[in-house]
């Protein structure tokens, strides 16, 4: 074979397959579970270069220190959630390194919302999961956009990241997570009534435009549009964080939300994620070995919060139909919705998700809860290590 054409053969093959991994990254909601079984991506000349000053003070170890085994791809709350609570300690070191780590990918307090001077009224935005569908920016979401972040220049020593799982049921954790300086909660998740588990207090909540659908019935009535603006004016103040652009379908709803706002002049702060965020968090994880498909709200809140956390402590990330003790576990703690938490044509992964939640825990990156905050009831269900 002549050696020209081997030459352009190879030059051929190495373009079709850079076209192909950049189009993984695009497409994520198309990705098969078992990505993670024996490809480990280098995805760094895919993602944003990172800047010298940040790579020349970082640790070279950093990434590998985070590396966890991905390869038990049948997950066991018997064998994945062996943690001991009582013994935890706070490996600051490992936190900042984490930190570092994350801004050579993407900055939260830049991309947890979109600002005003960067789009008007009119623009067409493509969704991120949907690059072949558009929408527009309407008058009230460019209203409605923050004119600087609303976590610029925020830095908070205790934060707590709040998930819906139903095994927050009977924890007593609601004074315990009030406790933190910052609580940041997923969905417009209620918190009155069960506000002895969960608690109260809330700094930042998420609102993917389903939740308008599932939990407040699309509005279809007087009397779920008022449910749905009474959960709106509780926030008092708090960062309204909509998912706007992700994928096709919720437009609408978002829509509502935001003339539910304007008209009765909701005190919330709305911010409207960048549409780098989703690829550029995934791409961390990637790069760490973790073969997310879509990251979850839950993984998605927790690397933005290194950004403005010192220390930070999970509730509520439970990815299992069953407690330690083997008793059935809600997938919400809220509704009766069921959740197949294995199934390959979900867009997340979350058994591995927090496979890796406790691999930080472990090694004193966060604190995940998983047992009671009572001190009392504490040894009946903290989980304990080997």
């Amino acid at each position: 074979m002549p050696l020209v054409f081997r030459t352009l053969l190879f030059g051929f093959v190495t373009l079709l397959v850079v076209v192909l991994i950049i189009d993984d990254i695009a497409e994520v909601e198309e990705e098969t579970a078992n990505t993670g079984h024996s490809k480990k991506m280098n995805l760094q000349k895919l993602l944003p270069k990172p800047h010298r000053k940040a790579a020349a003070h970082m640790d070279p170890t950093a990434l590998t220190r985070l590396r966890i085994d991905v390869n038990h791809h049948r997950p066991s709350y018997n064998h994945t959630a062996k943690l001991s609570s009582n013994n935890w300690t706070f490996n600051k070191t490992l936190s900042n390194l984490i930190r570092k780590s994350i801004l050579r990918f993407f900055d939260p307090e830049r991309d947890i919302s979109i600002l005003k001077g960067t789009l008007k009224p009119g623009d067409i935005i493509h969704y991120v999961f949907d690059r072949h569908s558009t929408t527009n920016i309407s008058e009230n979401l460019y209203r409605l956009l923050p004119t600087i972040s609303p976590m610029k220049n925020q830095h908070h020593r205790r934060c707590a990241i709040v998930g819906n799982s139903g095994i927050l049921l009977n924890s007593s954790c609601g004074p315990e997570i009030d406790s933190h300086d910052f609580v940041i909660r997923c969905n417009l998740a209620p918190v009155e009534e069960y506000s002895r588990d969960v608690g109260r207090r809330t700094n930042l909540v998420t609102m993917n435009p389903s939740v308008v659908q599932r939990a407040f019935m699309d509005l279809v009535s007087e009397e779920w549009r008022d449910r749905f603006l009474q959960r709106l004016q509780s926030l008092s103040g708090s960062v309204l964080w909509i998912p706007a652009f992700m994928a096709k379908g919720g437009e609408e709803r978002v829509e509502w939300a935001l003339r539910l706002i304007l008209l009765h002049t909701v005190d919330v702060r709305t911010a409207f994620p960048s549409l780098r965020l989703l690829h550029a968090v995934r791409g961390y994880w990637l790069t760490n070995n973790v073969h997310i498909k879509r990251p979850t709200t839950g993984l998605l809140m927790y690397t933005m919060a290194t950004r403005f956390c010192e220390e930070i402590h999970l509730y509520g990330f439970w990815p299992f139909a069953l407690d330690p003790q083997g008793k059935p576990v809600k997938y919400h703690y809220y509704d009766t919705l069921k959740y197949e938490y294995t199934s390959s044509s979900s867009p997340h992964t979350m058994p591995l998700e927090f496979r890796t939640l406790s691999t930080l825990h472990r090694q004193g990156a966060l604190r995940l809860h998983t047992g009671t905050c009572d001190a009392e009831r504490r040894p009946q269900r903290e989980l304990q290590s080997k």
